[in-house]
């Protein structure tokens, strides 16, 4: 006859979804659902405990079991219901629907997505295709969730990628690239790269890759800057034709508050002063985007930005002197 009980490990690990499961359980009360004895349970705690997991212990009437909060966060076990609902969550986040959770979220969903089975991943994805969401006031450049989970995959086992990538006049190239870092500015995803074709490092926007591919080519990871600072710098002023320096009379932290962090870089100068980096297609726009901070600025460069604010300042004067009637004939 063949023992059908289970063995030490799946027994800790079953003792485990127990606990986590609800706040308290009594030591009589596990062993009758693992169906053993408490002494077994007063061991098997003792494994958990060596495992990493806080399982507290109280005695009386009342007393039992309770699985605490750690220095550290332990592994969870997860059931299929529960496995699937965490990585849609985490889905919707990476994508934006979550203020501020998207970077976070994308590390977690890569972690979970690595371990997930197939047919659960499987549900996973249909889910998410199923659920819209509705923008805010500014838009978030859509994403598809699969390619940044495998982008992050990659950045974090260094192998190569391949991909198709549109510029911004739609013209499609094929690009193979050593991955270093994904960057969220709010609105939009980009990956910092180096392009083996350019032999250059390039920062390319998430929602204008097509046909991902991650291989099996394993790289090793250059001298590189940090992906943030990469970035930053590469989508305040580098995509523009004009670039622009002001100074502001004002404290860097009054400016930078008035800015969103991925439209322009700040650098304090004095106390009092501070040098701001941006870039535009169109100068006049540019004027008045600086014009609404609330501060008074110079133009450092370019010359010409001078004159466009100089004859934006005179249109605006004119219209704060109300309307004014055309001469009768």
């Amino acid at each position: 006859m063949t023992d059908s009980s289970p063995g030490p490990t799946e027994r800790v690990l079953a003792l485990l979804a127990l606990l986590q499961q609800r706040q308290s359980w009594s030591g009589s009360e596990l062993a009758e659902r693992l169906g053993t004895t408490t002494r077994t349970i007063r061991r098997d705690v003792d494994r958990l405990r060596e495992l990493g997991y806080p399982v507290n212990a109280t005695q009386g009437v009342a007393g039992g079991y309770r699985l605490g909060a750690g220095r550290a966060l332990p592994p969870l076990l997860l059931d299929d219901a529960e496995a699937v609902a965490v990585a849609v969550s985490l889905r919707l986040a990476a994508g934006g629907t979550v203020a501020g959770a998207s970077e976070a979220a994308l590390r977690a969903l890569t972690k979970l997505d690595q371990v997930l089975p197939s047919r659960l991943r499987h549900r996973v994805r249909g889910i998410h295709d199923s659920i819209s969401t509705l923008p805010g006031s500014v838009a978030a450049e859509t994403v598809d969730a699969d390619a940044l989970v495998a982008i992050a995959g990659a950045c974090r086992d260094l192998v190569r990628l391949e991909f198709a990538y549109a510029d911004r006049s739609g013209a499609s190239t094929r690009r193979r690239v050593e991955p270093y870092g994904l960057v969220a500015t709010g609105r939009r995803w980009y990956l910092m790269a180096y392009d083996l074709d350019r032999d250059d490092w390039r920062t390319f926007r998430l929602d204008r890759l097509g046909e991902v591919h991650v291989s099996t080519w394993r790289f090793t990871a250059r001298e590189h800057e940090d992906p943030v600072t990469y970035v930053h710098r590469a989508v305040t002023s580098s995509p523009y034709p004009h670039q622009v320096l002001v100074r502001f009379r004002a404290p860097a932290a009054a400016v930078r508050a008035a800015y969103p962090v991925a439209a322009v870089s700040v650098e304090p100068e004095t106390e009092g002063t501070c040098l701001l980096r941006t870039g535009g297609d169109d100068l006049a726009m540019v004027a008045v985007y600086l014009g609404v901070a609330g501060h008074d600025f110079e133009v450092l460069e370019p010359p010409e930005l001078a004159e466009v604010c100089a004859a934006v300042g005179t249109r605006f004067e004119r219209a704060g002197r109300g309307p004014q009637h055309p001469p009768r004939s």
